[in-house]
């Protein structure tokens, strides 16, 4: 990466914008051309390539004009090339590397004049302002004005919209008041005993992004430099901050409904945060549907629906959300909707059983003694996140009553656990072996959960 010898100084009382006048004042590039044609130039070069000369040549070429540059191959590996550029009265040389874009660290340009102008800024930034950045992260602006504030807003605006739903506690008008006075953090505590969706922890989903146009960083307030890749983003809320700020964010990510494309296929907490829901829409919506017209249907869960039909259902979610339409009228044949929530579940990127706790649950389900297996099962249920432990709590619960009428559709807590066990859980390394071997203590697990879901939910 960028770097240069210089002892750092730094600025008093520096600020955001101090360090976007940093970014305008810092040196632009000059490019040093060679007089003469170079063979065997690589084509993706320009007239700044001056072939294989020694680094007292590339120097005396560049003539202590701060921001010159030019690119040489080296004399001692033919073949590997350098950039040579002039900084803070030295020379700094940089190997050079092409896949289809320049770079020299991790960022890639698609011109040498751009990976230039972006080292410059940098560089100079961090020379005039290193102990600054360094103490960027010390005092967020985070819980006090940006993200926190527009999350605040948000689920106010959530909150009341909510009001007129049924819910199984409403939050109080009072309540409403003293949430917009908190921060996103003390809000949450608050929150717990009342409306247990928003206290689900969710870990922003931050991806390296270039911003066009000034940008500052909604972590600590300051600018985001340099001319490409600037910093990262999530894309499951878009919160915007430097990528050495990143890691000290909370995981307090709000999903934005408008960034969230699917309903199947996407993480279990990123959709129950996004609709503000307590489980998954289409896990209550199909359990309901199930409920109330397929409890006695023989095979239930066992029995497959047309392949077609289930697509259409997904489909169905993934247009329209909570208003898809799963009726007896569209959809007569009941296999249609459970085929669907089997679906949603294999669908997941992380499985209701998370892969963090996969080989902890297989290990439970080895213990012989039944009473000892029962409570290791419960200890593991209580490091699942919160999303997905209600998630499994309620579908126990639902398949509970599947197997009190298996006179009429043949399907105990076995059965069952035959159906759910690899729907459920799957290990984290893709072994066809793997799963053959552990197949039996799936089934197990998933039959233990539906006979005791009163004693380990």
């Amino acid at each position: 990466e960028w770097h240069s010898s210089n002892n750092a100084s730094s600025f008093p009382g520096m600020s955001g914008d101090i360090v976007y006048q940093l970014q305008q004042e810092a040196p632009r590039p000059k490019r040093i051309i060679c007089p003469r044609e170079v063979e065997n130039r690589p084509k993706y070069y320009g007239r700044e390539f001056h072939g294989i000369i020694s680094r007292e040549q590339a120097d005396e070429l560049l003539g202590g004009v701060e921001g010159a540059y030019i690119l040489r191959e080296s004399q001692r590996q033919p073949g590997c090339y350098t950039l040579a550029l002039r900084f803070g009265n030295q020379t700094l040389n940089y190997r050079l590397f092409h896949d289809g874009k320049h770079f020299v660290g991790e960022k890639r340009f698609e011109s040498i004049h751009d990976l230039v102008t972006d080292g410059l800024i940098t560089l100079y930034i961090e020379t005039k302002a290193a102990e600054y950045i360094s103490k960027m992260t010390t005092n967020p602006i985070y819980e006090h004005i940006g993200y926190a504030t527009l999350l605040r807003e948000k689920v106010s605006r959530r909150l009341s919209r909510s009001k007129n739903e049924p819910r199984k506690t409403n939050v109080t008008h009072e309540e409403h008041t003293a949430v917009e006075k908190i921060s996103s953090l003390v809000r949450r505590a608050a929150l717990t005993h009342n409306d247990n969706h928003f206290n689900y922890e969710k870990t922003h989903n931050f991806k390296v992004h270039t911003f066009r146009g000034p940008h500052w960083c909604e972590y600590c307030a300051n600018f985001m430099w340099g001319l490409i890749a600037q910093g990262v983003r999530c894309s499951d809320c878009g919160l915007n901050v430097h990528k050495q700020c990143s890691k000290h964010v909370p995981n307090d990510c709000q999903p934005d409904l408008k960034r969230i494309k699917k309903v199947y296929c996407c993480d279990l907490t990123t959709l129950v945060k996004a609709h503000n829901t307590q489980r998954p829409m289409v896990v209550d919506i199909c359990i309901r549907e199930i409920e109330a017209r397929g409890l006695k249907s023989e095979g239930l869960y066992r029995v497959s629906g047309f392949t077609e039909h289930i697509e259409d259902v997904k489909m169905a979610f993934d247009r329209d959300g909570e208003k898809a339409d799963i009726s007896a009228n569209v959809y007569p044949d009941i296999n249609i909707i459970t085929g669907a929530l089997k679906l949603y579940f294999r669908d997941l990127p992380i499985p209701v059983i998370t892969y963090d706790t996969y080989s902890k649950f297989i290990d439970a389900a080895k213990i012989s003694n039944a009473d000892e297996r029962l409570e290791a099962v419960h200890e593991v249920l209580m490091l699942l996140p919160p999303a997905h432990y209600e998630t499994l709590r309620y579908l126990m619960i639902h398949l509970k009553k599947v197997t009190m009428n298996e006179k009429d559709n043949f399907m105990n807590a076995e059965n069952l656990g035959i159906v759910f066990g690899p729907t459920l859980m799957r290990p984290p390394e893709d072994s066809t072996l793997t799963t053959l071997h552990d197949m039996r203590y799936q089934k197990l697990i998933v039959q233990i959960l539906i006979e005791n879901e009163d004693v380990l939910f």
